[in-house]
């Protein structure tokens, strides 16, 4: 996952950035197993998987409040203008990631779908995308 060059300035937008490293950290994780990039490590894996699980349970009091205009910031403000949708979007992100089988490489593969979908959907409408 790509991120804004530059300090953030606003709390906010530093907790909710801080809080998306770790779902990127850990996708990357899971990527990389399956993808035969890295070794598949049973615990490792199921430390990631248990990292976007905990990290998406996260995710609406993080986000609860905008903070000021932060020009590091990847959240639109189309967050907190369609938050129900938003908050939906969390939670497909914490079902992909719990109904993640992780036993091997290839199960962990057969999940990512679901994970990056989850992932895509929500930073489609509510991310800004840097060039």
């Amino acid at each position: 996952a790509a991120f804004a060059e530059g300090d953030r300035t606003d709390p906010n937008a530093k907790a909710r950035s801080d809080l998306m490293r770790v779902v990127g950290k850990n996708t990357g994780i899971l990527g990389d197993m399956a993808g035969g990039k890295a070794a598949y490590d049973a615990a490792a894996a199921e430390a990631a998987k248990a990292a976007i699980v905990e990290a998406a349970g996260m995710i609406e009091a993080t986000f609860k409040d905008q903070g000021a205009a932060d020009p590091a910031s990847e959240a639109k403000p189309e967050i907190w203008a369609n938050w129900d949708e938003f908050l939906g979007d969390a939670k497909k992100l914490g079902e992909a990631a719990g109904a993640m089988d992780v036993a091997s490489a290839e199960t962990i593969g057969a999940g990512m779908g679901a994970l990056g979908g989850a992932c895509k959907d929500c930073h489609t409408e509510f991310r800004v995308m840097k060039q």
